[in-house]
C-alpha cells in the first residue's frame, strides 16, 4: 500500500536511508506544498553525507515538486557549492527552475542556472524548463544555445533543450534541432525531430 502524505512525512525521519527515500519518492509523486517544511529540514540534516546522495536527490526533486518557494535560497546555496555529485546538481537546477518561475517567469531562474556555468545544473534546469513547457523569449533562447553551441556533439545536454525547443521563438532555435537531427546520438536527434515536427504543425 503506497504511503499517505501524513506517514511519508513520518518516514521522512526514519533511521535508514533507503526508507527516508522512499518517503521523499512519495512525497514527489504526492506533490503537496505541506510537505514542504518537513522535506527541507530532512534534506538540511542529509547534506553532507555523500553516502546518501540518492537520498538527497529525491528529496531535493520532491521540493521542487511540491513547490515549496522557502526552500529557494537554501537549494541555490547548495548550487553555488562545487560537488562531484553531479545528479544533486542536476536536481537542483529542476527545483529551482520549478519554484522560482511561478512567480518570476522561466527567464530568470533559467540563465541564473546558465552564469553557474554548471552543465549539471543547466541540465536540471533545462528538463525542468522541457517538463513544464516553458515558452522562452528569443533572448533567453540565445543563451541557452550559446551554452550548447561550444559542446562536442555527442554531449547528451542537448537532449532536453531539444524537447523544449518545439515553441521556442526563431531561425536559430530551427537551426539549432536540424543540427540535433544531423548529430551522432539517437535520443537527442529523436528528439529535436519530435520538436521539428511540432513546430512545422504549429
Amino acid at each position: 500500500m503506497a504511503l499517505t502524505l501524513e506517514n511519508a512525512i513520518i518516514q521522512l525521519s526514519d533511521r535508514a536511508s533507503a526508507k527516508r527515500r522512499s518517503a521523499a519518492k512519495r512525497l514527489r509523486k504526492l506533490a503537496d506544498e505541506t510537505a514542504g517544511p518537513a522535506l527541507l529540514h530532512s534534506l538540511q540534516g542529509e547534506i553532507g553525507d555523500r553516502r546518501t546522495w540518492e537520498t538527497q536527490y529525491e528529496m531535493i526533486m520532491a521540493l521542487g515538486a511540491c513547490g515549496y518557494r522557502p526552500a529557494v535560497g537554501f537549494l541555490a546555496e547548495l548550487a553555488k557549492q562545487p560537488t562531484d555529485d553531479t545528479a544533486l546538481h542536476l536536481a537542483l537546477g529542476d527545483s529551482i527552475v520549478r519554484l522560482r518561475s511561478p512567480q518570476e517567469g522561466f527567464a530568470a531562474p533559467l540563465e541564473w542556472c546558465l552564469d553557474r556555468g554548471d552543465p549539471s545544473l543547466v541540465d536540471g534546469a533545462l528538463r525542468a524548463v522541457a517538463a513544464l513547457r516553458a515558452v522562452l523569449d528569443a533572448g533567453t533562447a540565445d543563451r541557452v544555445l550559446d551554452f550548447l553551441d561550444p559542446l562536442d556533439p555527442y554531449d547528451g545536454l542537448r537532449f532536453w533543450a531539444a524537447v523544449a525547443a518545439t515553441e521556442w521563438p526563431g531561425e536559430r532555435v530551427h537551426t539549432f534541432l536540424e543540427s540535433c537531427v544531423a548529430g551522432p546520438r539517437a535520443d537527442v536527434a529523436d528528439a529535436a525531430a519530435t520538436s521539428l515536427e511540432s513546430r512545422y504543425q504549429s
